[in-house]
């Protein structure tokens, strides 16, 4: 009988795992981005998303209701991770899932060594807003029509002390 170690981006309560991504996931995945976000990521770019950054799942009995990604890149003056996308299966907003992925994102980024977090959220996301503010990340600056539909993007950010 084999023992399961969690990896350290594993977290469990009594009814939600979070733990790293599988490829077994992405359908669903692609089902909760295509029901929250009104242009969603197509499959590949999940799939890449998988080998290339700290790519997260919320599970219910089983199945995923939640996903976080985020990845950790170089300049030449510090490390910067980025919150690529995260989405909670509408079903189950309200339960603290959001906020959950979102403190494992970060630690993801400290253990990667970024020095700031950065995402872009909708300029009318107040209640993305508001959970990304309670923890932390502050107003950099507007973006102005960045997404497809015209709507203007807020650019927030945290910094690690590591």
């Amino acid at each position: 009988r084999s023992v399961h170690t969690p990896s350290p981006f594993t977290s469990t309560d009594e009814a939600v795992r979070i733990r790293p991504c599988e490829r077994g996931d992405i359908l669903e995945v692609l089902r909760i981005e295509q029901r929250v976000f009104k242009e969603p990521w197509p499959y590949e770019a999940f799939d890449q998303c998988l080998e290339q950054s700290g790519f997260l799942v919320a599970v219910h009995d089983g199945g995923a209701v939640g996903y976080i990604i985020i990845d950790v890149m170089s300049n030449q003056t510090r490390n910067i991770g980025h919150i690529k996308d995260i989405a909670v299966d509408p079903a189950f907003h309200r339960q603290g899932i959001g906020r959950r992925l979102l403190l494992q994102a970060i630690q993801y980024g400290k253990v990667n060594g970024a020095d700031v977090i950065k995402l872009e959220v909708r300029a009318s996301n107040d209640p993305a807003i508001s959970l990304y503010v309670s923890h932390g990340f502050g107003f950099r600056r507007r973006v102005p029509r960045y997404y497809a539909d015209g709507e203007d993007a807020l650019v927030l950010d945290m910094r690690i002390d590591n």
